[in-house]
């Protein structure tokens, strides 16, 4: 990990922040799904301390179904692609409409080029898509959608998907997962100042208090939480959740979050969603 260990070093100084933390996913995972309530959580009480970067995992598998897409909605994208370094595949069974394999991973690059936010607003968003919504992530159409969602620029997204840059940056997230021998999602790496200390690498998922306790022992003290906002701020920024997350966010029953997400719907200000991974609550107000 050495190599990574000087970037980091840089990385720390530019952010002010002593730890960095690598969280190796894969948008299809269910664990990492679980993951992210617990890591929301961290980033609010403890945000201050550590940056994320979000590392796509080498085992891929589901990403491999090619599929077919119209051009004529999107004939910015056709012109791109034609023009691209990285030719569209094309399969027996399938006319030129037919996609790269690995788009979804390849489009979260494609999103993180426009900034860290903003990849991280369309990890959220693919991730809901797939798990609430049942959609087909892998579909260029889905992809597209989330990106305008998100309110990614259109233009550069659209050309940045068939970029050399996307795909280096894909390409080097298989490499350090490789190296730093991930073989299980979803798993965290954690680095301190201190470039001559390997990263702690934790593996599977564990209780809030482990994480917590993880970043008090590579701070050498506890560190002090921040206030977390209050729910209908929180659901404005995370406007797709389930009941349980939000009591593991704000320390709660089960019960009296759903009593207050109750409230709000009476209030017409979120609805219930029925999906095949459980329940979820929508938050549609325009404004507290």
């Amino acid at each position: 990990m050495e190599q990574y260990n000087c970037n980091l070093q840089n990385q720390l100084q530019v952010n002010n922040r002593p730890l960095e933390i690598y969280l190796f996913f894969d948008p299809f995972c269910t664990e990492c799904w679980s993951l992210t309530p617990l890591i929301k959580k961290l980033q609010l009480e403890y945000g201050d301390y550590f940056t994320l970067k979000y590392v796509l995992c080498g085992q891929l598998a589901a990403l491999n179904n090619k599929r077919r897409f119209d051009f004529a909605n999107y004939p910015r994208l056709k012109k791109t692609s034609e023009k691209s370094t990285i030719p569209l595949q094309v399969s027996s069974g399938f006319d030129q409409d037919t996609l790269t394999p690995h788009l979804a991973a390849i489009s979260i690059k494609a999103a993180e080029l426009q900034g860290k936010r903003a990849g991280t607003r369309f990890i959220t968003r693919l991730q809901e898509l797939f798990f609430v919504e049942n959609a087909d992530i892998t579909d260029i159409n889905i992809i597209l959608q989330c990106a305008q969602y998100v309110e990614l620029d259109m233009d550069e997204f659209i050309s940045d998907i068939y970029s050399a840059s996307a795909a280096k940056a894909f390409q080097c997230d298989l490499k350090i997962s490789s190296e730093m021998e991930i073989t299980e999602m979803p798993s965290l790496v954690f680095f301190n100042e201190n470039i001559e200390d390997e990263g702690l690498k934790v593996t599977g998922l564990y209780s809030y208090r482990i994480y917590v306790q993880i970043l008090s022992e590579l701070l050498e003290g506890y560190p002090s939480p921040s206030e977390i906002p209050s729910l209908e701020i929180f659901l404005t920024k995370n406007p797709i959740i389930a009941v349980n997350d939000l009591a593991l966010i704000y320390d709660k029953p089960v019960k009296q979050m759903e009593q207050q997400m109750k409230k709000l719907q009476l209030q017409q200000k979120v609805k219930k969603i029925r999906a095949k991974n459980g329940i979820f609550w929508k938050y549609i107000a325009h404004s507290i």
